[in-house]
């Protein structure tokens, strides 16, 4: 992608729309109480209007509005209560520490009540830089109140001005996000791939795609009033999301054994067109993503039909001259690479059409079960809130700790008597997370950002002295600070900071000095406590937590094999709903445990026994899940025919691996028993002659017949069977490895 078309990209995008929308609703009150002569009124409206930004997360308009009016409420309650506590030190300490542990607990509720609760300590320790007299503290309140509401109104208007705008910006970016996965699995046919750094890269890239699905779905299936089949265009979004879905699911489904098609056919240069047939088609998705995003439709460049041409015109003429009976199988997966290939041209020509939407759709576009299924219902119950409530809670013990900082943070700040010590607490609140790994990140890109942001402040203020200007850059530096504020933490801070120091120039023109060195004392002793805080207070390391979700994705792949295996012993309807149903909850236990991996290679070295262990096992685990995806794929498009019997000893044995893995890591002492792979190699015994048969008919020169057929049906659905035992099998090893190098190293 060229640079024009990343700014194109960027300027349209939904992150750069959220922090146009941000700023403006959290300066507006200002402008125009400013304009009345009341600028201090108008900045606690929009502390108000900035505190309630803060639960304005991503999702369908009655979820956000949920989570707006929860923050509203509690960050009014938050803000009387602070004030009311704010001249007794010791009250105003438990209130903060209290505070402190609560909100932080929200989290497990999900991202929405997390936000909810940020929200609220942000208000509370914003609310600590002026003292008020019992009047004031209510009429503060009103304001706060007048402030929320205000952005609740502002927001949600401007979601029924443009009601598909969000929609059409987040389907852009899952599009931009399926199109770098299909760049990364082109890698694989370059020459001479690093295997292992594009594995870990597909599981950064899956994640991220995943969490596209989800919201997506949360607003395609709970805006219903909007997108239900009543508009062209929200049929059209429908259909290109299912559209696009399917061209995941047939990307991540083609697995091959690289290494053996780089022996066999690096030397003939169809593997490297194959890699510049996948870049051209990663690029036309790109195109299809910026033309939704801008709403200039997309049209094929031509490109893609005269590459995979030229694909197929070289395939032929290897099967002509190159195959012979001793590579006949290789050739079966290059064919099957061959046609996967034209089959995705096909695909993403048709997303031009829906760029468009000119395409022609009946009334009722049918929404599958599955769309459902990747929607995360958050659980607001109680009794989750309870029964996190011991040290086994990643949450609990966060939570203390983020009480237990706050506490150390307020303290040195009265020690120090301060007079900004506010900026101390709201250092560790941004800074502290569940994961060390992520406070360890967030540290570093706090001090190094406000570093940065302060240099930067003063240069402008030293250069720059018209007040207009400054106002405007004011705005621009606040707007891209909301912009990055979920994507680039550090860019945040360095755009926070200086947009900051413009605007306590505004403020106290004469103390710019001081509000300088303060601000970077103030962050560097809150990063300093919260440093201190990730790495002693009760820290969670991964390793100790590690193997809980190593067990969940054995029983989430067990089922997942189980469910789409058991449709190859012989021909039966079609269970989809339950299929999608166990591939949600692998991708799910893949992407969580992943995660917890990378959290893992972030700690000190000193806890991270078991990570070469864990490490193979995330990725035999993701391999497990594109075989078991590639059986999925094959059943849902008809691929195969193949039905056995036989599978279904097979499909037993295969599973006792993972039950074996999973009582070793549950430390049961016992074993179920051994697998035995009669079966499979019977079923393999029947692909050889299969073979024999093929081999025999290419050396009289006949390439199209009917055994060729069975043969690639045969072979597609075996070839995974046997990946499938291969894997399980090396699963269970690395489960007794995995237990025995914690039980050394405890």
């Amino acid at each position: 992608m060229n640079y024009s078309k990343k700014y194109l990209n960027f300027i349209n995008g939904r992150h750069a729309g959220a922090g146009i929308r941000i700023t403006l609703g959290i300066v507006i009150p200002a402008f125009v109480m400013a304009y009345f002569g009341n600028l201090p009124v108008g900045l606690i409206i929009s502390i108000g209007a900035l505190c309630v930004s803060v639960g304005d997360t991503p999702g369908a308009s009655r979820h956000r509005f949920n989570g707006m009016l929860a923050s509203l409420l509690l960050v009014t309650g938050v803000s009387i209560l602070t004030h009311l506590t704010a001249s007794q030190p010791l009250m105003l300490a438990i209130l903060i520490t209290l505070g402190g542990f609560l909100f932080s607990m929200l989290t497990v509720f999900g991202a929405r009540s997390s936000a909810v609760g940020i929200a609220a300590l942000l208000v509370m320790v914003l609310s600590l830089q002026s003292k008020l007299d019992n009047t004031g503290i209510w009429i503060n309140a009103a304001y706060i109140l007048i402030g929320g509401f205000w952005y609740i109104v502002y927001s949600l208007l401007l979601y029924r001005l443009r009601p598909y705008r969000f929609i059409q910006q987040v389907l852009a970016d899952y599009i931009m996000d399926v199109s770098r996965y299909l760049r990364l699995r082109g890698h694989l046919y370059a020459p001479k791939p690093d295997y292992e750094k594009i594995g870990e890269q597909l599981l950064k890239q899956q994640s991220s795609i995943e969490e596209e699905q989800h919201l997506l779905s949360d607003l395609l299936l709970n805006t219903r009033t909007i997108v239900k089949e009543s508009t062209h265009t929200g049929r059209v979004l429908v259909k290109t999301y299912m559209e696009v879905t399917e061209l995941y699911e047939a990307i991540m489904t083609t697995y091959q054994q690289h290494h053996v098609l780089h022996e066999q056919f690096e030397h003939t240069g169809i593997l490297q067109e194959y890699h510049d047939a996948i870049e051209k088609l990663a690029g036309e998705m790109q195109e299809v993503s910026i033309a939704i995003q801008s709403g200039i439709a997309s049209e094929p460049s031509g490109e893609i039909q005269k590459s995979i041409a030229k694909t197929r015109e070289h395939f032929e003429d290897l099967r002509q001259h190159v195959m012979d009976d001793d590579n006949v199988e290789d050739f079966v997966a290059l064919g099957r690479i061959q046609h996967n290939l034209e089959e995705l041209a096909d695909q993403i020509e048709q997303l031009h059409l829906y760029s468009s939407y000119e395409v022609k759709l009946g009334k009722e576009v049918g929404v599958p079960h599955r769309l459902g299924e990747t929607i995360r219902n958050e659980d607001i119950r109680p009794s989750l809130f309870l029964n996190n409530l011991n040290f086994q809670s990643n949450i609990f013990r966060h939570s203390i700790r983020v009480a237990l900082a706050l506490l150390v943070g307020f303290i040195v700040a009265q020690v120090m008597n301060l007079d900004r010590g506010y900026w101390i607490l709201l250092t560790i609140v941004v800074i502290l997370k569940p994961a060390y790994s992520l406070s360890k990140k967030r540290n570093t890109d706090r001090l190094l950002g406000t570093l940065i942001g302060v240099l930067a402040g003063f240069l402008i203020l030293l250069l720059i002295k018209n007040s207009t200007v400054l106002l405007v850059l004011m705005l621009i530096l606040m707007a891209g600070a909301y912009t990055f504020m979920r994507t680039n933490y550090f860019i945040m801070v360095v755009l926070m900071t200086t947009y900051l120091l413009i605007f306590f120039h505004y403020i106290y023109p004469s103390d710019l000095q001081g509000l300088m060195v303060a601000r970077m004392l103030d962050t560097a002793i809150g990063s300093v406590i919260a440093f201190f805080a990730s790495l002693f207070i009760i820290p969670a390391w991964e390793r100790t937590s590690i193997r809980s979700y190593m067990i969940k994705i054995i029983d989430a792949n067990e089922k997942y094999y189980s469910v789409v295996a058991s449709h190859f012993t012989e021909a039966s309807p079609l269970r989809n709903e339950e299929i999608s149903g166990a591939r949600r909850e692998s991708l799910i236990a893949m992407a969580n445990l992943s995660d917890a991996f990378n959290r893992m290679i972030s700690e000190p070295k000193r806890y991270q026994q078991g990570l070469k262990n864990v490490h193979r096992f995330v990725t035999l685990q993701h391999g497990v899940i594109t075989h078991v995806a590639s059986l999925s794929y094959l059943l849902q498009t008809a691929s195969s025919n193949f039905r056995s019997p036989l599978l279904a000893q097979v499909i037993e044995n295969t599973r006792l691996y993972f039950d074996n893995a999973r009582l070793e890591l549950l430390h049961t002492g016992t074993l179920v028993t051994k697998p035995d792979n009669t079966a499979l190699k019977q079923l393999n015994e029947s692909v050889n002659q299969l073979l024999a048969a093929r081999r025999a008919e290419i050396n009289s020169g006949d390439l199209e017949t009917s055994t060729k057929r069975k043969l690639v049906e045969t072979k597609s659905v075996t070839d995974q069977f046997n990946f499938l035992r291969r894997d399980a099998s090396a699963i269970y090893k690395l489960a007794c490895a995995h237990d025995a190098e914690m039980q050394g190293a405890a």
